[in-house]
C-alpha cells in the first residue's frame, strides 16, 4: 500500500472489526453493487496469456488516498508520475495504454469493504493497494489468486524479488503462496537510554542475547532513583499495540508464530512463556504497570522515555522517527542522537527464536495485488512491476528516509540515517507478520486480555487457561487450535 505501513506505525493503531468481519457480510451487501460493476472491462477475467499481445489497453489502480486529502502524496505518485511515466514507457513499446487512479479517502475498513465489494461481483480495479493483513482473508474467500495464476510462471523471474527480503515477502503472500509486491514496511526492537546505562555500568552497544539478559540489565537499572527499567507493552487499553510491540515478538522469540499449520496459539508453552516474563518484570519491579493500565498509558510511557526517565523500551522504527525525532516528534528528545541506543529483540535464548533465529522481530505494511478478473494480465503484471521498481519507489519518497520492501532503495534512501539503515539491514531479515486472517483481530484481543490478567495480579496457569478458552471460541473450536 504506501510507504508507510497502515496499522501499525501510529501511537493508537486503529482497532480492526471483531465481530461481524467485512467478508461475512459481504452476500447481503451485493445487492447494492449494482449491474454497472459487472460490466467493467476488467470483470470477465483472463487466461495468463490472453491479451498479451494487445495494441490497446486499459487498465485502472486504485488506493486508499486522494489529492488533497488522505495520503495525499500517494495518490500525487499515481497521477503525476506512475500513469504519465508508465504510458510513455508503453508508448515507447508500440503499445497504447490508458491508465486511470480510482482514489478514494475512507477509513481503512470501508476502503476495504468497496475493494472486498469489487472483487466478489468480478469487477473493480486492475491493481490494488492493500494492506498486508488482508491477503489471507481475502484469499481464503477466493477474491485474490497467486500471481502465478492471473499471470502465469513468469512472475518469478521479476528483478525485484531478489531485492525483497524473503520474511518481507511474506507481507504479501499467504501460506507459501505470492498475491502481490510488499511495499513500505518497518521493523520493532529494543531502544534504551545510553545515560542510564552508564549510570548502571551497562555498555554502550548493548545486545541482549536472551530475555534473562534483557531482566538483568532491568536489574541494575532498578537501582537507579525515579526512573522504570523496562516498558513492553501490556494490557487491553493498548490494543494493537500489546500485541504488536509485546506479545507477537516475544512469542517468536520462543519458536512459536500466533498461527502456523492451520492452528492457532492456545494454552500452549509458549504463550505461558510469555506471560511468565511479563509477570517476572512485573513482580520484579522492573515495569510500571500504570502504563498498561492507563487510557493514554503508551502515549505517558513515550513521554517518560524522552525525559530519561525509562531504560529501556520495545517499539517499532515509527518511535524513531516520529515520537523522539528532535525535530518533528510527538515527544521530542533533543539528543536522540547521542543519548539512544537501539537492539535486536533476543529470542527467548539463543537460537529459540522460529527457524532457529537469535533475534526477532514484527513488521507491518502493505502492497500492490493484481486483480485475478483483469481483462489484461501481462500488462497489468508489467504496471504492477513498474510500480514496484527502484525509480518509480525512490519518486514516491522524495528523498525521504523511510523503509521500503527493496533493499538496493533503502541502501539509497536510508544511507545517512544509521537507525534506519539498522531496520532494513538487519531487522528485516528476521521479522515476522500477523497471519492476515479475519478472526485475527479476536485473538489479538484474547492476547491483549491474557497480559491484562498478568497485570492485574493473576498467575500464568490463570490468565493462558482463560487465554486459551477465549481463543478455541473465536477460532470456532479446540481442534484449531495448538495446546501443547
Amino acid at each position: 500500500m504506501q510507504m508507510k505501513p497502515t496499522s501499525t506505525h501510529g501511537v493508537r493503531p486503529r482497532p480492526r472489526a471483531t465481530h461481524r468481519t467485512v467478508l461475512s457480510v459481504l452476500a447481503a451487501s451485493l445487492t447494492l453493487v449494482g449491474a454497472a460493476a459487472c460490466d467493467r472491462s476488467s470483470s470477465t477475467g483472463a487466461s495468463p496469456s490472453q491479451n498479451a499481445g494487445a495494441k490497446d489497453v486499459t487498465l485502472t489502480i486504485t488506493s486508499n488516498s486522494i489529492a488533497g486529502g488522505k495520503n495525499a502524496d500517494e495518490a500525487d505518485w499515481y497521477t503525476k508520475y506512475v500513469i504519465p511515466t508508465f504510458t510513455k514507457q508503453q508508448k515507447d513499446k508500440g503499445v497504447n495504454v490508458t491508465v486511470t487512479f480510482q482514489p478514494s479517502g475512507v477509513d481503512d475498513e470501508q476502503y476495504k469493504t468497496k475493494v472486498a465489494l469489487d472483487l466478489k461481483s468480478r469487477a473493480g480495479a486492475d491493481i490494488m493497494a492493500l494492506d498486508g493483513i488482508w491477503v489471507g482473508e481475502f484469499a481464503q474467500a477466493g477474491y485474490l489468486k497467486p500471481l502465478t495464476d492471473v499471470v502465469g510462471q513468469s512472475v518469478t523471474s521479476w528483478e525485484g524479488w531478489s531485492q525483497i527480503p524473503k520474511a518481507v515477502q511474506a507481507n504479501a503472500s499467504f501460506e507459501g503462496k505470492t498475491y502481490g509486491i510488499p511495499a513500505g514496511t518497518d521493523g520493532r526492537v529494543l531502544y534504551f537510554n545510553k545515560k542510564l546505562f552508564a549510570q548502571a555500568g551497562l555498555p554502550a552497544d548493548w545486545q541482549p542475547k536472551s530475555w534473562q539478559d534483557i531482566t538483568a540489565a532491568g536489574m541494575k537499572l532498578k537501582a537507579i532513583q525515579g526512573i522504570d527499567p523496562i516498558q513492553i507493552n501490556a494490557g487491553t487499553a493498548m490494543g494493537e499495540a500489546t500485541t504488536m510491540q509485546g506479545v507477537l515478538p516475544l512469542l517468536v522469540g520462543t519458536g512459536s508464530e500466533i498461527y502456523s499449520g492451520g492452528k492457532w496459539q492456545g494454552d500452549t508453552k509458549a504463550v505461558r512463556d510469555v506471560l511468565t516474563l511479563y509477570k517476572q518484570l512485573l513482580d520484579q519491579g522492573l515495569e510500571n504497570k500504570n502504563f498498561q493500565q492507563a487510557a493514554k498509558g503508551r502515549d505517558q510511557s513515550f513521554a517518560a522515555f524522552a525525559e530519561g526517565k525509562v531504560g529501556i523500551l520495545l517499539e517499532g522504527d515509527y518511535f524513531w522517527r516520529s515520537v523522539i525525532n528532535p525535530d518533528n516528534g510527538d515527544a521530542p528528545m533533543a539528543t536522540r542522537n547521542t543519548d539512544v541506543g537501539y537492539a535486536y529483540i533476543p529470542a527467548r535464548e539463543a537460537g529459540s527464536g522460529v527457524g532457529g533465529s537469535d533475534y526477532v522481530s514484527m513488521s507491518g505494511g502493505g502492497g500492490y495485488f493484481l486483480n485475478p478478473n483483469t481483462k489484461y494480465p501481462q500488462q497489468a503484471w508489467e504496471l504492477l512491476q513498474f510500480i514496484g521498481s527502484p525509480d518509480a519507489i525512490n519518486a514516491l519518497l522524495h528523498g525521504s528516509a523511510k523503509v521500503t520492501a527493496r533493499q538496493d532503495v533503502n541502501e539509497q534512501v536510508l544511507a545517512k540515517d544509521p537507525f534506519l539503515s539498522f531496520i532494513s539491514q538487519k531487522v528485516l531479515p528476521v521479522t515476522h507478520y500477523r497471519p492476515g486472517l479475519a478472526v485475527y483481530p479476536q485473538v489479538s484481543q484474547a492476547l491483549q486480555q491474557a497480559t491484562a490478567d498478568i497485570v492485574s495480579g493473576k498467575s500464568v496457569d490463570e490468565a493462558a487457561k482463560a487465554y486459551g478458552a477465549a481463543v478455541e471460541k473465536a477460532v470456532g473450536g479446540a481442534d484449531k487450535v495448538s495446546s501443547s
